[in-house]
């Protein structure tokens, strides 16, 4: 009981003398961030689910995980993100690796590439790994890895293509109001490369279509696309009203001032890869990507 007695004070004493003492701060570093996405454009080959792309020099949960040719979402595990977005990796110098995704580790542990890339704090960065894997000329597989700071367009919107296939072609861009047969004569972007990225072309916010042709002319390579459209901001999902910030940010698109938008143009899958085989893989296709918000995230018309 005695013993009991003497434990029970000191237990006070402790607490007495602890709640005395002032709180401890303990400061967390601030880490400089940038943002990476990956978007997988090979058509002859890849894991079973495609491939991964992770930071390999610091442990980071930003891997790239399970991304299939065209970056299409996975119907079969939801909780695997293949959708094409920027993931937070630290700002500096930075190793990653490129491998094949399966359930074999023979095959998970091929390293498809290996590089080391500076990424500078609050820029967004998009590595696309193209071309073909077997192939060791021209139209060889080679990954592309570029900074995705865009200007602010301000009240207009930037758009933009890349061209994933091993031939150039010829890209036209028109509004809503816009006719397939009353297509301008020129091109907005002529002839772009294989495997390479226009430039910016400004443009009011619209419901944008993208006709893509072979480079000089000829028959479109699929039908006419509609761009990422985006959505307005809104006050819980309503119009706002008079002087009411809205409490939802707009959704990047090319009806929304001050966004960037970026159109990828993808050959067919090869028949018989590791690549999808759907019908829908095996013709060309076209699939669009935000690169910038804009600014705050809502129409500056608005906030």
């Amino acid at each position: 009981m005695r013993r009991i007695f003497h434990l029970t004070l000191l237990c006070l004493v402790g607490g007495v003398v602890s709640a005395c003492q002032s709180d401890l701060v303990v400061a967390t570093e601030n880490i400089p961030t940038a943002g990476v996405r990956f978007i997988n454009a090979v058509p002859d080959t890849g894991g079973a689910f495609g491939m991964d792309l992770r930071f390999v020099d610091i442990f980071e949960s930003n891997a790239h995980f399970r991304i299939t040719y065209r970056n299409g979402p996975s119907a079969g595990s939801p909780f695997v993100s293949t959708q094409t977005q920027f993931k937070g990796a630290r700002a500096g110098a930075r190793k990653f690796r490129i491998f094949f995704d399966d359930t074999l580790q023979t095959i998970a542990q091929f390293v498809v590439k290996d590089t080391t890339v500076t990424l500078t704090e609050a820029h967004n960065y998009t590595a696309i790994l193209m071309g073909n894997s077997r192939s060791a000329g021209v139209d060889k597989m080679q990954l592309k890895f570029f900074d995705e700071t865009v200007p602010d367009p301000v009240l207009q919107v930037a758009i933009r293509v890349i061209n994933a296939t091993a031939s150039p072609i010829d890209v036209r861009q028109y509004g809503v109001g816009g006719l397939a047969a009353a297509l301008a004569a020129a091109p907005t972007w002529a002839a772009v490369p294989a495997y390479s990225v226009s430039t910016y072309a400004l443009v009011a916010p619209d419901t944008i279509r993208y006709n893509v042709q072979p480079a000089g002319g000829g028959a479109n390579l699929f039908a006419d696309a509609v761009a990422l459209p985006g959505f307005v901001a809104s006050c819980s999902n309503l119009l706002c009203v008079g002087t009411e910030k809205p409490d939802i940010p707009a959704l990047p698109g090319t009806k929304i001032a001050g966004s960037a938008v970026t159109a990828i143009v993808f050959p067919p899958s090869a028949a018989l890869a590791r690549t999808p085989q759907a019908a829908a893989f095996l013709v060309p296709a076209i699939t669009f990507m935000w690169d910038r918000r804009p600014p705050k995230g809502c129409d500056p018309k608005i906030c």
